[in-house]
């Protein structure tokens, strides 16, 4: 099943879209695989994180610190990536360099960057006085750094051509800070203003403390590294409040997941409107040792446009994450919805719109085409069923399944009809599961296919399946018929 919608995006001005940009992780002790990444870029990934740390004499290398991974040079990772980052798509890549290396072997990065991808990099603003981010038609074929910055972009056009050698400067970084300790400090501010006769001050220690707590650390930067930063600056996330009153507009944040699944739940709007303005990763927690992944979808819900996946590890955030970026023609940006774009949006995906438009959809099963045999029988003779899954807002999650038919993979006939109300069908993705039951082990993955379902041609179809690991399982696929009205 093509995607019936392949338009052309039009994008003017880099906050008021959807950037659902790709992010690949190398996590936990997965040996890291020069292949891996080059395989997430042949499928379209727009930002890669590269995990950099100081090497042997003087190289700075690329691994997961603090793990069994294996370590390749910086240079060796640019190299590969120059050769492939626009082989999917024309579309602007974001390198997010998770920099632990001394201003020494920065500078070394920033001359293998400058070196290797030459033209290819973006190392200077688009537009002398604009205050917003350009679209990524202008930035079609630039690859962009994103790091810590010291400075405005107009003191690094002000650098520009001149000589950074051994020039370093301290950027102060934000880490969070001991809770107790912090509102102990409130407490005591808030004693000794009201002691003095001093109301406002209680007001005022009140506004502080909607910020959240952190403190301030120095980091060395090379100035030649910083200077490559220009629309991807690397900036702490402290909260929806501080980012309305002092971001600029070419600061990213980072949020991790389970701070990013707390304020998207209680602060959704907020959150939306946030990313709305500013570009916004979330990355996976911590803990994540096995490289498993989190759901995206509630992420996108409110609109950030990077989340971070790991993309060597296969299942439903993957299926999700490949099916989601078929529109527009899979080039990696897609245009965000109106509701999520809107300057006085009170959209929350954790409630109805009331201005919505649903979709009724309705989705006739006739049959299956040879399907992929079963592996845990000896007949390899499959009891087929057939799952399909809605995933968007909660209100729209759903799930309906067929009868199972026995021992026929090859051709199983179901002729059943199946209706879901899609109550904001622009977040929607509809997913298609072949599973062989199996009482005692659990049901048996036998293959998927998953797309927006805007994107979703009516009438009658063949929709393709793939396997767990996303390669084609051709010519196995689903006949079906589809139908859906607003």
């Amino acid at each position: 099943m093509i995607p019936q919608r392949v338009y052309f995006l039009i994008w003017p001005i880099w906050y008021s879209v959807y950037l659902f940009e790709r992010i690949t992780w190398y996590w936990g002790h997965i040996p890291f695989s020069k292949s891996l990444r080059l395989s997430a870029l042949v499928k379209g990934c727009r930002c890669l994180e590269i995990d950099c740390w100081d090497g042997s004499q003087n190289e700075p290398v690329v691994y997961h610190g603090y793990t069994l991974t294996s370590k390749l040079l910086f240079k060796t990772v640019i190299q590969a990536i120059h050769k492939y980052a626009f082989i999917a798509s024309d579309y602007p890549l974001v390198l997010s360099l998770e920099n632990h290396c001394s201003p020494p072997q920065q500078e070394v990065m920033a001359d293998n960057l400058q070196f290797i991808l030459g033209d290819s990099l973006l190392s200077d603003m688009l537009d002398d006085f604009s205050d917003q981010l350009p679209s990524p038609e202008a930035l079609k074929f630039k690859i962009l750094v994103r790091n810590k910055k010291i400075g405005t972009l107009v003191e690094t056009r002000e650098r520009r051509n001149s000589d950074k050698h051994g020039q370093v400067q301290e950027y102060e970084e934000y880490e969070e800070a001991d809770k107790e300790e912090e509102e102990n400090k409130v407490k005591e501010s808030e004693t000794l203003a009201y002691l003095k006769g001093y109301p406002e001050k209680e007001t005022e220690s009140k506004n502080l403390a909607r910020l959240p707590l952190f403190r301030k650390k120095r980091v060395k930067v090379a100035l030649a590294l910083s200077d490559l930063v220009i629309y991807t600056k690397a900036e702490k996330f402290r909260s929806f409040y501080y980012s309305k009153l002092y971001q600029q507009f070419n600061e990213t944040n980072s949020i991790g997941e389970s701070e990013a699944r707390k304020l998207s739940k209680f602060s959704a709007n907020d959150f939306i409107l946030h990313t709305r303005k500013f570009v916004t990763r979330i990355y996976p927690r911590a803990t994540r040792a096995d490289s498993s992944n989190f759901n995206p979808q509630e992420f996108w819900n409110v609109g950030c446009q990077m989340v971070a996946l790991n993309f060597q590890t296969p299942g439903l955030p993957m299926d999700l994450q490949n099916g989601k970026f078929l529109d527009n023609g899979s080039s990696g940006y897609i245009l965000k919805p109106q509701f999520l774009r809107d300057f006085e949006t009170e959209f929350n995906p954790y409630e109805i719109p009331q201005n919505s438009n649903p979709v009724t959809l309705t989705i006739r099963l006739i049959s299956g085409v040879q399907l992929p045999p079963s592996s845990h029988s000896s007949s390899n003779k499959a009891d087929t069923l057939v799952i399909i899954e809605i995933f968007g807002v909660p209100y729209d999650q759903m799930k309906q399944q067929t009868r199972v038919i026995r021992r026929n993979a090859f051709s199983p006939r179901w002729n059943e009809t199946f209706t879901f109300v899609i109550q904001v069908p622009e977040l929607a993705l509809i997913r298609f599961v072949v599973e062989n039951q199996n009482f005692l082990t659990g049901n048996e993955f036998l293959g998927q296919y998953t797309l927006p379902v805007l994107c979703m041609s009516k009438g009658y179809r063949h929709v393709p399946l793939f396997s767990k690991f996303g390669q084609s399982l051709e010519p196995a696929s689903l006949f079906t018929y589809i139908w859906y009205v607003r």
